[in-house]
């Protein structure tokens, strides 16, 4: 569900370039974002970090293509987003010894400190890689193939990325505890 809520504003995107343009797409990709943080604070009383960071990129780079009726920022929007998560990943566990991808994986995952740090180190090369991919579709393909590799390609990547971790990964998944009611 969370998957889904996180990928509200992308869908709307995709949905507003198909029925208009990119500007307007760009518009209610902004509105679903401002409209999903305003939803979290009154639902949940807190609003993720992640999800702040993304409304303060799209609203900062979506503001400035409408302002300038210029593609180009909000076709950067994924890179500086995927780059700035790299770059606290990486920050974060080199600098500061905290480990981000630990935290939020620790409950399904027992695996030693290495094995979190290449984890981790996964996650920063993928982000940066994933970036550039972005940057190249963005700038070498039409705005049409750009949409729907924001939207699909990037989605499949990211997902096929997630399976090969679970995969290599799955000797250190926790096992759910299960009820043991008396029958």
């Amino acid at each position: 569900m969370k998957f889904l809520f996180d990928l509200f504003p992308v869908i709307l995107f995709f949905i507003g370039f198909k029925l208009y343009d990119i500007f307007v797409a760009t518009a209610i990709a902004i509105g679903a974002t401002i409209a999903l943080i305003i939803y979290a604070k009154i639902r949940h009383g807190v609003v993720e970090k992640m999800l702040l960071v993304n409304g303060a990129i799209i609203s900062v780079l979506g503001g400035v293509t409408l302002l300038l009726h210029d593609k180009t920022y909000i076709m950067w929007k994924p890179t500086v987003l995927y780059w700035l998560l790299a770059a606290v990943l990486l920050i974060a566990n080199v600098f500061f010894k905290k480990n981000f991808i630990q935290q939020m994986m620790g409950k399904v995952l027992n695996a030693p400190k290495a094995i979190w740090d290449k984890l981790n180190m996964a996650w920063v090369l993928f982000l940066v890689i994933l970036g550039f991919v972005n940057l190249y579709v963005a700038f070498n393909f039409s705005e049409s193939a750009w949409v729907n590799f924001k939207l699909f390609g990037v989605t499949s990547i990211m997902f096929i990325f997630i399976i090969a971790q679970t995969l290599l990964l799955k000797q250190y998944l926790i096992e759910p505890v299960e009820n043991k009611e008396e029958k």
